[in-house]
């Protein structure tokens, strides 16, 4: 992978170009900034369990902090390309207020859904306002512009907050406006970072500066969910990706995962995917052999033919 990223101080937004010339499979990713970003050329799929979201090209995304499960797919014979912009709550209600006081923009965020209780991202179709935008921004990153003026990239990640607040309210419009509150910005914070760890969850409540009973309410406001269940609902996400990209033992996976008995690791990635984790490895490479043999096909020409990779962007960025 190719990453182009600008020198930037850590208070500020960051902005980057990432270029992936070949498809590497599902990556783990763990973030600890918001991040809103831009599907330039290929296809970004976000898991969630057995369930992919597929984010096409010409979309934008929002990826909130935390552990991600995505695979970045180039089209046939082209790279896949995304650009990123990064920043922290804090960073972002210094921009609404100037939004707000210095502009008097009239901010609201009464959208709700299934989606944004659940998923921990969001995405939305580019308009041609937006994607002229990204123009700019990739030609900026070419010259280097961000690294030497920190004020053109405060510039830019308000004039991209402004132009998504001008939409309709949506999940993506949603999801941003969800992020301005630091208590609860540290609070998943500490929680992402016992993940894989062998914790109680009154020692975690204890990290968390809670009482176990305000630790218990507060979880299940932020994540749906008890924490024993969403622990567990976590460290299986991260097992089947080690099935899928590693060559592993399947005692080996369960702990690292923090499953140190092989047959209840077992038992409890069946009873969430409906397979064995051999049975899903099995079957996945099944699938992917089947998938890598029709893109093999896909790009074989005819005698005296040039294969040409497909490019549907309304507005492709070299």
């Amino acid at each position: 992978m190719t990453r182009i990223t600008p020198t930037t101080p850590a208070q500020q937004p960051m902005i980057v170009k990432y270029v992936q010339p070949f498809r590497s499979g599902i990556q783990a990713q763990n973030y600890t900034r918001h991040s809103i970003g831009y599907v330039v050329r290929g296809k970004k799929c976000v898991y969630y369990g057995d369930v992919c979201h597929e984010i096409p090209q010409g979309t934008l995304f929002y990826m909130g902090m935390g552990n991600h499960y995505t695979e970045d797919i180039p089209e046939p014979g082209k790279n896949f390309e995304q650009i990123v912009f990064y920043y922290t709550s804090d960073q972002l209600s210094r921009i609404l207020n100037n939004l707000s006081v210095g502009y008097r923009m009239n901010i609201t965020n009464d959208h709700r859904c299934p989606d944004c209780e659940y998923l921990s991202h969001a995405s939305y179709p580019a308009w041609g306002v937006m994607k002229n935008f990204f123009g700019t921004i990739n030609q900026y990153l070419k010259d280097d512009v961000f690294s030497q003026d920190e004020t053109a990239g405060n510039l830019k990640i308000t004039e991209l907050i402004y132009l998504i607040l001008t939409q309709k309210d949506c999940c993506l419009k949603g999801k941003i406006l969800s992020n301005m509150d630091l208590m609860k910005e540290n609070f998943e914070q500490t929680v992402q970072s016992y993940i894989f760890d062998d914790i109680s969850v009154e020692e975690l409540a204890s990290r968390c500066n809670r009482s176990l009973t305000s630790f218990k309410k507060e979880f299940r406001k932020h994540f749906f969910e008890p924490p024993h269940k969403w622990f567990i609902r976590q460290r299986l996400m991260h097992s089947r990706l080690l099935l899928i990209s590693t060559n592993k033992s399947i005692s080996e996976i369960g702990n690292e995962c923090n499953f140190p008995n092989t047959s209840h690791f077992i038992k409890l990635f069946k009873k969430e995917y409906g397979f064995t984790p051999a049975s899903y490895r099995n079957r996945h490479a099944h699938v992917r052999e089947q998938q890598e043999e029709g893109i093999a096909a896909e790009t074989v020409a005819a005698p005296g033919q040039i294969f040409i990779g497909r490019d549907n962007s309304a507005a492709p960025i070299a």
